[in-house]
């Protein structure tokens, strides 16, 4: 007698292999990329602009730069613990390695992005001049001074951080930051410790920033910052700290004047190449920290605390160091917050379109014979 078993779900169900669930999962960085490139294509032929696509040459060459001396390291710390009979037989498995692969072909879209997208921004920062007047850095001095009873932010700062060795340590300090633009970025896209979910948001919140925070909001409230209002503005309240850091850089080597001279040089020549340009609202190096933060916080408490405390530093070391006002900084952690917040959003809504790439589970309903 034939009677009817338990039997299996019968339900249709669609799953998406892992490659493609992470592709669509990040379909909104790779549309919001293209729409702001489409856009700064069309502003540059508006303006005959040229962007040099060398300049994507150079940043990559800055990717693989800092993958070398940060991923050496860590290779070999990992060689000597597994301490292989072939050291070149264990590398070349290990990137062959199915998880490895899949890894590095899947970051692909978002590093190019990611790649492209400074050097597109510098242009489009190097354009500033060309869309409107500086014309905001009295206000932003004004409302420094409204925060700190009557003070500019970096008197303030001066008995504590006013020592050449201490203002070089600042420096550095400030200049590490570029770090996140590249190790960072390898670390976002490539680490198992980071989620996919704090991973899309990242990118997406990154590709967002400097657009928006970078160029949108840097148009609006166009300004060239402390160290260059006199050069460009004829603006003279800052005068003794410029006057400071250059006394200092006697004593000490202080690393941002360098770069302070080669971007008003940038500017006078009009050169519209990587790392060009003059912009000080909103802060692009507190805004990319604060992102860090805001990703950090998902990952773990430590690093959470790390990057809390280096945003701080970095905040503090763009006011010393004369880049920017204070207000700089409180405007970009507020934009970035609320793109972070947008990001959610978004991919909240996302995630609810159907994948097309989904295939359904085929089932069967079993009745075994008795």
């Amino acid at each position: 007698m034939a009677g009817k078993g338990p039997a299996m779900t019968g339900e249709g169900a669609k799953t998406d292999t892992r490659a493609t669930a992470r592709l669509w999962g990040e379909m909104p960085i790779y549309l919001f990329a293209l729409i702001g490139f489409a856009i700064c294509m069309a502003v540059w032929r508006a303006y005959g602009v040229t962007f040099h696509l060398d300049s994507i040459l150079l940043n990559l060459k800055l990717f693989g730069g800092f993958l070398i001396f940060l991923g050496a390291p860590l290779f070999i710390v990992r060689l000597l613990k597994a301490k292989p009979e072939s050291p070149i037989s264990w590398a070349a498995e290990q990137l062959r390695a199915p998880e490895v692969r899949r890894t590095l072909l899947l970051s692909l879209p978002v590093l190019a992005i990611c790649v492209a997208i400074i050097p597109a921004f510098s242009t489009v920062k190097s354009m500033i001049p060309m869309f409107t007047e500086y014309d905001w850095d009295a206000t932003f001095i004004e409302w420094d001074r409204a925060l700190f009873f009557g003070y500019d932010a970096w008197v303030l700062l001066q008995p504590v951080l006013g020592y050449p060795l201490v203002t070089a340590g600042v420096a550095v300090i400030y200049h590490l930051w570029m770090l996140l633009l590249y190790a960072g970025v390898l670390f976002m896209a490539w680490s198992p410790a980071v989620e996919q979910d704090t991973r899309r948001k990242f990118f997406l919140t990154y590709c967002m920033a400097w657009p928006i925070v970078g160029g949108l909001m840097a148009t609006y409230f166009a300004s060239v910052g402390p160290v260059f209002v006199e050069p460009i503005l004829g603006i003279t309240d800052f005068q003794g700290q410029m006057a400071y850091l250059r006394a200092a850089n006697e004593q000490v080597p202080i690393m941002v004047l360098d770069v302070q001279d080669m971007l008003i040089e940038g500017y006078d020549a009009s050169d519209r190449g990587l790392g060009k340009g003059i912009s000080a609202m909103p802060s692009m190096h507190v805004a990319i920290c604060v992102l860090y933060w805001l990703a950090a916080r998902e990952i773990s408490p430590a690093h959470s605390r790390f990057f809390f405390w280096f945003m701080v530093a970095i905040w503090i070391g763009s006011v010393h160091t004369a880049y920017h006002y204070a207000v700089d900084g409180l405007v970009s952690l507020i934009a970035v917050a609320a793109l972070w917040w947008l990001a959610k959003l978004i991919f909240a809504a996302w995630d609810k379109v159907p994948s097309p790439f989904a295939q359904p589970t085929l089932r069967t309903n079993t009745v075994p014979a008795e």
